[in-house]
């Protein structure tokens, strides 16, 4: 049915554009080896009246936003595939920059096997 990696990580809204650079070079370098699907999304109504809201569970700081994101691929072993060629790719090394334009300690990541796809 499909297989999902997803993640959530605080940016701060001053690096977001520098963020959104290192997004597309990486989403490119995912589809290009076979990911079905490459979304990030930056917060906008993040100010929620029901649940938890993704600010208070980050535990954001003042500046920050959420990017709440996901890769759509076949199956697992599928994603296995794509992401271990992904990682042999020297453009997404490249993508990269020296210095992250988030905090890598506070994202959340991991694969999800779909439950209903409508």
């Amino acid at each position: 049915m499909g297989y999902v990696d997803g993640f959530v990580v605080p940016v701060p809204k001053k690096k977001l554009a520098a963020y959104q650079k290192m997004s597309r070079k990486a989403g490119k370098i995912w589809r290009d080896h076979g990911a079905l699907q490459y979304v990030e999304a930056a917060g906008d109504d993040l100010n929620v009246k029901f649940g938890v809201p993704f600010t208070k569970q980050m535990k954001c700081k003042p500046g920050e936003t959420v990017v709440f994101a996901w890769i759509v691929y076949k199956s697992r072993a599928h994603r296995d595939k794509v992401n271990a060629k992904v990682m042999k790719d020297p453009r997404i090394h490249e993508a990269c920059p020296e210095e992250m334009p988030f905090d890598c300690k506070r994202m959340l990541y991991g694969g999800f096997k779909f439950l209903v796809k409508a």
